[in-house]
């Protein structure tokens, strides 16, 4: 059975791994809070080299001086009062919450979006708000009761990125003045249940026959890509347009930085073609010399 977390704890074990969870820990270490130990997951090779890099987490508790690990297990040697999980990546498992309690910030407004990419499936779904919760852990997937939350609303051109980065702002200091006002008693998770499931690579394809909106959220989460005479062409920015600037032109169809789409139309802000650099789409339209009539897609 998990136990309940303690009240006000002042001893505290950080689990995180990527660049979001950065600044809940930075947050937790400049308000006092000890933390005996940090939980990252083990080293890995990024980029095109061959040598190991640490996780964002690994490399911010090496500058602030405070001890690393990759065993989680390490977290019920330390004498720790709670843990704090934020974007960990792994499961908790039930021998660890039986003998430690463990609060998670999570970014999205439970239970709406439980899992593993709620910033987003929020984007993708078009919603116009979003938030973070502090909550319990338990055995289940996000399904722990909630401490205290906050709602933030959706910018119509806000990136993943950017997005994520202003949750983590916001939860990181909930998160920290929860603990300093001492969290109580959660509280059940109220509403219909939806499941954020990790993006598929196949899913950041461009479907010309979607409408210009549904497109704008598939680029705003970034790796976006169509082809273009064969070969990968990733949009990085885009803007939609409004309907008195429309060209009329079929899904794919570009004309000048304008493109079609199933409904509507977008601009093309920044692109990449394969093989090259991210440029404006007006340089790239230059340089590739587009015939009438010309499709992406093809």
């Amino acid at each position: 059975m998990v136990i309940p977390a303690p009240s006000k704890p002042q001893r505290v074990v950080f689990l995180g791994t990527p660049e979001v969870a950065c600044e809940p820990l930075r947050a937790l270490y400049e308000a006092g809070f000890e933390i005996p130990l940090v939980i990252t997951r083990p080293d890995k090779r990024r980029g095109r080299g061959k040598s190991l890099s640490p996780s964002p987490v690994k490399a911010l508790a090496i500058e602030l001086g405070l001890p690393v690990s990759s065993q989680v297990d390490d977290v019920l040697t330390v004498g720790a009062e709670l843990g704090v999980v934020v974007a960990y990546g792994r499961i908790i498992k039930p021998h660890i919450l039986d003998q430690l309690a463990m609060i998670n910030l999570h970014f999205s407004l439970l239970p709406r979006w439980r899992g593993a990419a709620p910033v987003e499936r929020a984007i993708l779904a078009g919603d116009h708000e979003t938030g973070v919760c502090v909550m319990e852990v338990d055995e289940g997937l996000d399904t722990g009761g909630i401490y205290r939350q906050e709602t933030v609303v959706i910018d119509a051109n806000e990136t993943v990125d950017e997005l994520r980065g202003r949750l983590s702002n916001i939860g990181a200091a909930l998160m920290v003045q929860a603990l300093r006002d001492g969290l109580g008693a959660p509280k059940a998770q109220v509403g219909e249940i939806t499941y954020a499931e990790k993006l598929k690579p196949e899913e950041l394809q461009i479907d010309w026959s979607k409408s210009a909106l549904e497109i704008h959220r598939l680029v705003r989460l970034g790796g976006a890509w169509t082809t273009h005479r064969g070969k990968r062409f990733k949009l990085h920015t885009t803007q939609l347009i409004s309907p008195e600037d429309h060209q009329e032109l079929a899904p794919g169809e570009v004309h000048h930085d304008q493109v079609g789409t199933g409904e509507g139309e977008l601009r093309m802000l920044v692109v990449q073609p394969e093989g090259k650099a991210r440029q404006d789409a007006t340089s790239w339209r230059n340089g590739a010399r587009l015939s009438p009539g010309e499709l992406l897609g093809t």
